[in-house]
């Protein structure tokens, strides 16, 4: 269907329109344009806008600034914890919703709480749907199914709804169990009401001949089929082959010079590029093998601060434990901080409370570590330990010359901590200064294909494409198509001969 019926379609009375849509054909631009439309003309209420991060909550408040008095933004999370929050005593949770879900990392609980209330009340659907007379959902292929069933009940309640979505985007599931729920219930959605498709790729505007092709891939991996590299790519694809020569693989990354020299020649080259790979401990392969040159790209998640903070809201006093998750969080964080070489010495300091005197620069630093988390045995002696550690690494003392600070901003909010007087007073506000901050990668750096969605970049590399990342599974040919609809201008991919991935033909 063409753009302007898309448009048409949206804006008719009909309750219900889903809108299916592959990566970089419209659909954060036609929801914008709608929902400004929408909020222009309504009499009553607002129009909500449901992201499920805060990058597109970020562009979606950019584009409706307009009618921004008409429209409210919300991730799906923050929605259903404000309802939670409205109705708390109702569904049993503590009246500050939101810091509950936070510090427990149970959104999810909120989401099946929130779902139950809203199919078992009318009345508190109703008054949604009253406050919302028009609900867009953007990206929902990504909605799990309480928050797929909590959006519906409101829509049944009398809102209008507007969903767009990606089947070939649900890559949160992890495995085919998943992805089959999560396709089931976008049938469901679309025979419920009406249903088109965006099938121009804009994205690809200036290189027309490349998004053909991925368009093209995606059809044949949504289809079963395989990824065709056979005879003339297009202009703006390369490919090359490379093999992982490290002794231990799935520990590290390693090539010959002949393999690694077409790649290095791709990044020393000039403007945007995007090295995307399929999993976190890929990221720190890959991370060693660019000798650190490229900046790690975090997402817009602290899945190691959060860690960092249980340890710190459950073990506050213990010192103990509090240097277990402190060390923790800086292996995580970082690479050469060993527990042979650092670790076992500080946790000697700690339980020996640096009762005996140092010799040697290292252990002297290491000493005054433990004395600050022996001092604090909380979220201000954490800060304080990072922020010297994190000086005598950038001043190369000796002893840290091999420690490398990888995931630097996860390491920054840490420190952050002890500005606030509790922890989660601490985590909330840098939760709440992210939320809005919504900061971008850098120009050249390295990700996972998780971390990458939603976002494109002129040049994307991916590595390595073999069967250990790829393999023949609904969650896999997934992950693929989404790692390679990044690229706007040219997308390089790095295959295998000797353990070739299944959905490529070459």
């Amino acid at each position: 269907m063409s753009d302007k019926a898309v448009a048409e379609l949206l804006r008719s009375d009909l309750p219900l329109v889903t809108v299916e849509a592959a990566a970089g054909c419209g659909k954060t631009h036609q929801g914008a344009q709608f929902a400004t439309d929408a909020a222009s003309h309504l009499g009553v209420g607002r129009v909500l806008i449901l992201t499920h991060t805060h990058a597109a909550r970020s562009v979606f408040a950019q584009r409706t600034q307009t009618v921004s008095g008409s429209v409210a933004i919300r991730t799906i999370d923050s929605f259903l914890t404000e309802i939670a929050s409205i109705y708390h005593r109702a569904i049993d949770l503590p009246a500050d919703v939101g810091a509950w879900a936070r510090a427990n990392n149970q959104y999810d609980e909120v989401a099946s709480r929130c779902r139950h209330l809203l199919e078992g009340s009318s009345l508190v659907a109703e008054a949604a749907a009253q406050r919302y007379p028009v609900i867009l959902c953007d990206e929902h292929q990504d909605a799990s199914a309480d928050q797929h069933r909590a959006v519906m009940a409101v829509h049944k309640a009398g809102a209008r709804l507007r969903v767009f979505g990606d089947p070939m985007q649900v890559i949160f599931g992890n495995n085919d169990t998943g992805v089959r729920a999560t396709l089931g219930r976008w049938e469901d959605l679309k025979c419920s009401g009406a249903s088109e498709k965006l099938l121009t790729p804009h994205r690809w505007s200036g290189s027309s001949e490349l998004g053909a092709w991925i368009l093209a891939a995606r059809q044949a991996l949504k289809d079963g089929g395989t990824v065709d590299l056979t005879g003339r790519l297009p202009k703006g694809l390369s490919v090359y082959f490379a093999e992982n020569s490290a002794q231990i693989p799935h520990r590290s990354f390693s090539m010959t010079s002949a393999h690694r020299r077409p790649i290095d020649e791709l990044r020393r080259r000039g403007g945007q590029l995007l090295v995307l790979t399929e999993s976190n401990d890929r990221v720190g392969h890959l991370n060693a093998f660019f000798d650190r040159s490229m900046r790690i790209w975090e997402g817009h998640r602290r899945e190691n601060l959060a860690r960092l903070i249980a340890c710190i809201r459950q073990s506050a006093g213990d010192v103990d434990a509090i240097v277990d998750g402190f060390l923790a969080f800086v292996a995580a964080t970082a690479k050469g901080f060993t527990p042979s070489a650092h670790g076992n010495r500080l946790r000697t300091e700690v339980k020996e409370r640096c009762s005996k005197v140092t010799r040697g620069v290292m252990p002297a630093h290491l000493q005054a570590v433990a004395r600050l988390l022996i001092a604090e045995p909380d979220h201000c002696g954490v800060a304080r330990a990072l922020a010297y550690l994190v000086d005598v690494v950038e001043r190369g003392e000796t002893g840290f010359g091999e420690v490398e600070l990888d995931l630097k901003s996860e390491i920054r909010d840490a420190i952050r901590l002890g500005q606030f007087p509790s922890v989660d007073a601490g985590f909330a506000e840098i939760t709440r200064r992210r939320t809005f901050s919504h900061p971008q990668p850098p120009r050249r750096c390295l990700s996972t294909i998780h971390k990458s969605k939603g976002l494109e970049c002129d040049n994307a590399l991916i590595l390595l494409c073999d069967r250990a990342a790829f393999s023949n599974t609904l969650y896999k040919r997934r992950l693929f198509y989404v790692g390679m609809s990044r690229a706007k201008k040219e997308l390089a991919l790095v295959l295998s001969r000797d353990d070739p991935s299944p959905l490529l033909k070459f």
